[in-house]
């Protein structure tokens, strides 16, 4: 059996996997934000610890766990969580999308030794700028600091002792050279930090460690490897088998994430576009990222304080976008504008606009800033031709059409099942422990395929230059 944990921003999710990858268990926890400030989102380590604990007594419960041999680690991306030399975390980690470090990431982009090393923009929620505003403005703790986790390797640091990453979740820091796969001393150093202060690199599929024995008499387990794992992307597409060149996903979480895989590095920094390691060795992938994709109708739904599901019923038949325009931008954006100061908008409201229109235009908002991050990797040479369908959102089957039809592609949804990144996570520990390779990472079977409607496709095009256009006016009000 293997254990995957993926730990997201509002849960902590383990699923138990037998060698036929057939789910035995899964427990979810829940997990909590908070915004002491604007622009600041944290989380308080231990909580994720607990919540490990918690999630491993429980799939004990319901199934023998003695037959674990191995755990997968998925988690998000880019927190800065600092420890002191006894292993003690010195205060909240700041999260993927905390902005508080914008005028540091600035600074740090920059300097042209940052893009031309990680093939990356630095932007605010990656993890250099926000060790630099801790460095600003709590120099007492930067004095302090002995190791600079990621979440997932902060629980792997509870759950094994050790100082561990990978080269996926590695990547999303701003202190990795991308195509050497390697710590970068240089970036390192323009940060007053050195390679003593970070986790030794692993490849995603290879052992990091073992299981504590105590955290393993839980399970009523022996000597159980743990995985390098992923970061949270990474692990979803391990999860639904995108790992060969051409390949892709779109994410509708409470971020958005437009996914290609690659088998080269190939990165462009001045699309916006993120240019990561991927989680088995010798590959790499793309993505575009929105910093609100559900989070967008979470929004609109505590506005109207009708739930996500009733405002997405009954829309009836796909319709050409209205001339009501929503941009997703609640929190700033990251592809293609790199702005953390940007915020949403509704525009050509009038006296029609009701609850469905409203809706009608957050779902096509969204759409067209998938559409943006499709033109940034398209700009990079990387063109989709189809994408898998997951997260929480595609359960909208009238979001999938919007989205289609705006994207010019098909997207695929999977049967039901876990294929997530808690499944990426659990694929990745029967690769560390077992020595299996890639060809474990089959994907999922397809429940129903979403063709773009090409009587409208000209329509969507059209608003999505609408919405191009309004972000050019309002980006400097």
């Amino acid at each position: 059996m293997f254990i995957g944990l993926d730990l997201g921003t509002s849960s902590l999710k383990a699923i138990l996997i037998d060698d036929a990858q057939t789910v035995l268990a899964e427990h979810t926890v829940p997990l909590t934000v908070q915004r002491p400030h604007d622009g600041w989102s944290e989380q308080d380590p231990t909580s994720w610890f607990n919540a490990a604990e918690q999630a491993l007594a429980a799939l004990a419960s319901r199934a023998d766990c003695s037959s674990v041999k191995g755990v997968g680690l998925s988690g998000h991306m880019h927190g800065a969580t600092l420890f002191d030399a006894n292993d003690k975390p010195l205060r909240p980690c700041m999260l993927w999308n905390d902005t508080r470090s914008h005028v540091e990431a600035g600074e740090m982009d920059a300097n042209p030794l940052f893009r031309a090393t990680t093939g990356n923009i630095v932007f605010p929620g990656f993890t250099a700028p926000k060790v630099e505003w801790v460095r600003r403005n709590e120099p007492a703790i930067f004095d302090r600091i002995a190791k600079i986790l990621l979440p997932k390797d902060a629980l792997r640091l509870f759950l094994t002792g050790e100082h561990f990453s990978e080269m996926s979740d590695a990547a999303g820091t701003a202190w990795l050279d991308t195509a050497a796969r390697d710590w970068s001393d240089p970036l390192l150093s323009a940060c007053n930090l050195n390679r003593s202060q970070m986790p030794h690199l692993v490849e995603g599929s290879a052992p990091s460690g073992t299981l504590r024995p105590d955290l393993a008499a839980i399970l009523g387990a022996q000597n159980v490897i743990v995985a390098g794992g992923a970061g949270d992307n990474a692990a979803a597409a391990i999860g639904a088998g995108v790992i060969k060149d051409g390949t892709a996903f779109l994410s509708l979480g409470t971020s958005g994430v437009l996914f290609a895989a690659n088998d080269a590095y190939r990165p462009d920094p001045a699309s916006g576009v993120h240019s990561f390691c991927h989680a088995v060795p010798d590959t790499w992938h793309q993505m575009g990222v929105i910093l609100a994709a559900t989070d967008a109708l979470e929004w609109l739904s505590r506005l109207t304080g009708q739930s996500a599901q009733v405002l997405t019923q009954n829309l009836g038949s796909l319709k050409p976008p209205s001339q009501t325009l929503f941009l997703p931008y609640l929190g700033g954006e990251r592809t293609p504008h790199n702005n953390a100061q940007i915020r949403g908008q509704f525009l050509h409201l009038d006296h029609a606009t009701d609850t469905q229109a409203a809706t009608r235009a957050v779902l096509e908002g969204v759409a067209f800033a998938f559409a943006d991050c499709r033109d940034a990797l398209a700009s990079t040479g990387t063109r989709i031709q189809s994408a898998l369908a997951l997260g929480g959102g595609a359960r909208s089957q009238y979001w999938l059409q919007v989205l289609a039809t705006a994207l010019d592609f098909p997207l695929h949804l999977p049967k039901g099942g876990e294929f997530g990144a808690a499944m990426g996570a659990a694929r990745l520990g029967m690769m560390a422990a077992t020595g299996a390779d890639q060809s474990i990472t089959t994907p999922p079977e397809i429940a129903r395929s979403f063709e773009p409607d090409k009587a409208l496709t000209q329509a969507f095009s059209d608003g999505h230059g609408r919405y191009r256009a309004a972000y050019q006016i309002l980006k400097n009000l």
